[in-house]
């Protein structure tokens, strides 16, 4: 329950602010945004926790026979949708999900992270966590609905004429601003109509809820444009699809628990077991921060994706990426999760498999320097080079035999996930697609 004195502050901001309506957010256990509106004199009930919504409507949660569910707001996540008109001013609280008997709910994407967080704590972690989101930009047909007609034929920083979604991109940055985050960079990335627009780095609980909040504010200031975004991993065939690069630091109080002066490259003995434990978890863990059907038409060679499991100080074509900066900036640069991840399990199961690398002390190979999308499959082989899962099938499959990753979701939300993605699978291998009637139709 949220202690008085903050419940008193965020009531005295409603009010001053003009709130008269408060969304309650949660998401699902596939990251899909979901909330439940309250007028603002039903706040102070919410804010203690005594709001109660029908669980079993929600993919993965709960049976009809265990409905009844409470939402917990995190009080730090209060803020105002600056694109509301002040007469119905639209406020939001980021909730965690709880049982009617007061426990947390174990199939709370939210409450899984933080469970997952608290187990570094207890090591002596805390994680940092700076995200690159891709998104691309279609236009809309003439009723509203998206197309795959990019709104421009800009490429990587192009700038308008050129780029014609840098007024859409420019109000997206402008209301993320109103809403607390600090905007690092923005640009147009490779491909038409693809975006790139980078918020500064937080602890991982708070990351996870500013990649909900900017998908929202993407898609909803898109919208107002006239425009669709999507965080779709590859909506159009042969040109580069979004990842969402992930920045990743584990700090010990204020000293970067990856930084070591008197190491060649600079890194910890800690960071390179963290690394270890990302590598050998790699594939386990696919299925989740790539968990579409969809995610795997991105993960091919050649356009840029992450495919190989290896890691680099120096090139881009691995699966981590050491960053040159050193310091309190050191990092590593996981590049294959995709903007379609739930980011709570997300953020979860790599700072699962990083903290396995350290409790068992997982050393990594030889970093590959060499360009490995160049290299024949004999090369990679020498190196010991392994790829991740070429399908969701493939994915679903690994994370079936990982149980570190399983440990990380828990039992609630693997088996719901499994079955939920098995049938996912299965309906997109029965369905007959266009390119079998193109390529079949006449030649059979």
């Amino acid at each position: 329950m949220v202690d008085a004195e903050t419940k008193e502050k965020i009531l005295r901001q409603a009010e001053e602010l003009g709130v008269k309506f408060v969304r309650l957010q949660f998401t699902d256990i596939f990251g899909v945004l979901k909330n439940v509106a309250i007028p603002v004199d039903q706040l102070p009930k919410a804010l203690n926790g005594e709001l109660m919504f029908d669980g079993s409507s929600i993919e993965g949660f709960v049976r009809i026979e265990e409905s009844d569910m409470y939402l917990k707001p995190d009080p730090s996540t209060f803020v105002v949708f600056p694109w509301r008109p002040h007469e119905g001013t639209v406020a939001r609280l980021i909730c965690d999900v709880y049982n009617a008997d007061g426990t947390p709910f174990i199939g709370c994407p939210r409450n899984t992270l933080k469970r997952v967080i608290a187990e570094a704590q207890a090591m002596g972690f805390t994680m940092n966590v700076g995200p690159e989101a891709e998104f691309f930009l279609f236009h809309t047909d003439a009723h509203g609905r998206p197309t795959l007609e990019t709104h421009d034929r800009g490429g990587y920083f192009d700038l308008s004429p050129v780029d014609l979604g840098e007024d859409a991109r420019r109000d997206m940055i402008l209301t993320l601003e109103k809403m607390g985050f600090e905007i690092e960079a923005s640009h147009h990335e490779v491909a038409p109509g693809q975006h790139e627009i980078d918020f500064k780095y937080a602890d991982a609980l708070k990351t996870a809820d500013n990649i909900v909040t900017f998908r929202f504010v993407v898609r909803t200031i898109a919208q107002l444009h006239g425009l669709h975004a999507t965080f779709m991993p590859k909506p159009i065939y042969g040109i580069a699809g979004s990842g969402m690069h992930c920045n990743i630091s584990l700090f010990r109080g204020d000293q970067n628990a990856f930084y070591d002066p008197n190491d060649e490259l600079g890194l910890s003995e800690v960071a390179y077991y963290f690394l270890g434990g990302l590598m050998a978890h790699a594939k386990g863990m696919a299925a989740i921060t790539n968990p579409t059907v969809n995610s795997y038409k991105r993960l091919v060679s050649g356009f840029e994706a992450p495919v190989y499991i290896a890691w680099s100080p120096k090139n881009r074509s691995p699966l981590i990426r050491i960053p040159a900066k050193r310091g309190l900036s050191t990092r590593l640069e996981v590049r294959h999760p995709d903007p379609s991840c739930n980011p709570y399990l997300a953020i979860a199961v790599i700072l699962k498999a990083g903290l396995d690398g350290i409790k068992k002390k997982i050393a990594p190979p030889p970093p590959v320097n060499g360009n490995i999308y160049r290299m024949t499959e004999q090369e990679r082989k020498k190196l010991g080079i392994e790829t991740l899962p070429t399908s969701l099938k493939e994915a679903l499959d690994e994370l079936e035999k990982d149980p570190v990753i399983i440990e990380a979701l828990g039992p609630h939300i693997y088996e719901r996930f499994m079955e939920a993605k098995r049938i996912e699978w299965e309906d997109y291998a029965t369905r007959v697609h266009p390119w079998e009637i193109e390529h079949y139709l006449t030649k059979f």
